[in-house]
């Protein structure tokens, strides 16, 4: 009895290693990934981190690295050089899909990224124009934040401000410090420094709907990537008001040099890590099967493609 309970002891565990490869040999042995987020107190890196880990475990590899970057406009010219295997883009960065040795091609459509112009509340700035003279960071060298921003400024007419190009992070040191009077920041909601800026200084957002400039049409009708759409009442202040912005689609990027089935592996680690990705921010709670297939203006990967074939009923 006792050798027959052993036997089957045996033939369990190695059914399970053929049916799952989790705590088995892996599937990808010596696959090494390096993912590039963004500001490391974004939203971006915070996904980015847990995905890493989750991907490390689903797939028995070693766990990814994760670079912090400037933002999308470094990490796709990370992916093309080849010093990053994965990174998070805003369809606005992307200039031309097809461009150099390597290609970009898409994993999936992640969230919309909201873009968020940050003023304190005891300043008179109702407006865009009202940023002419003030001090204002519009993100750091490399960033989207810094792409949107001076096209935003610029279809509003604004061209007297005094631009700083921080980080969120050190944007937000400086608002608290009040040697900088506003900021542009592109991410998801809520970006929980900008919540925790809140506690610290009153703020609030500045609603490009009303705008007299009419830079939501202005920027709709210029670049097909950036949609209206509102950020919620009182989504970082109980009593602020809704305010209408601007969106932009975000991808999880890779390129034409990964191959399918790590591509297609991916993917399919990315779906079943949201609940972990829900728990590290909320953003993730728009990750959605259905519309992560709307990548233009990038191709979705090959191997994403055979993962999104595969769940059709």
């Amino acid at each position: 009895m006792l050798l027959s309970a052993r036997k089957l002891a045996l033939a369990f565990v190695l059914l399970t290693c053929a049916g799952t490869l989790s705590g088995c040999q892996s599937q990808f042995p010596g696959l090494h990934l390096t993912i590039a987020t963004g500001s490391t107190d974004g939203v971006y890196d915070a996904l980015g981190r847990q995905l890493a880990i989750s991907w490390g475990q689903q797939m028995n590899i070693t766990q990814p690295r994760v670079q912090g970057t400037a933002g999308s406009l470094e990490n796709i010219d990370r992916l093309r050089n080849g010093t990053a295997d994965v990174g998070f883009g805003d369809a606005d960065a992307v200039t031309n899909p097809d461009q150099g040795p390597r290609k970009l091609r898409a994993l999936a459509r992640i969230y919309d990224d909201y873009i968020q112009i940050v003023v304190r509340a005891d300043l008179p700035i109702k407006q865009l124009s009202d940023l002419n003279g003030r001090h204002v960071s519009i993100g750091q060298d490399g960033s989207q934040v810094q792409l949107v921003a001076n096209r935003i400024l610029t279809a509003g007419g604004v061209h007297g401000e005094v631009p700083e190009r921080l980080s969120l992070n050190d944007s937000i040191k400086a608002m608290e410090a009040g040697t900088v009077d506003a900021f542009f920041w592109s991410g998801g909601l809520p970006t929980d420094t900008i919540t925790s800026l809140g506690e610290a200084v009153q703020i609030r957002l500045l609603d490009l709907g009303s705008d007299p400039s009419g830079v939501v049409q202005k920027m709709v009708d210029q670049f097909s990537v950036y949609r209206p759409a509102v950020v919620p009442a009182g989504d970082y202040e109980p009593d602020s008001a809704a305010v209408t912005t601007l969106v932009v689609p975000n991808f999880l990027l890779v390129t034409d040099k990964m191959s399918d089935d790590v591509a297609q592996a991916l993917v399919r680690g990315l779906f079943e890590a949201i609940p972990q990705l829900i728990l590290v921010n909320t953003a993730a709670r728009a990750i959605d099967i259905h519309t992560a297939i709307f990548t233009e203006p990038v191709p979705l990967h090959p191997g994403a493609e055979a993962y999104y074939r595969s769940t059709k009923p």
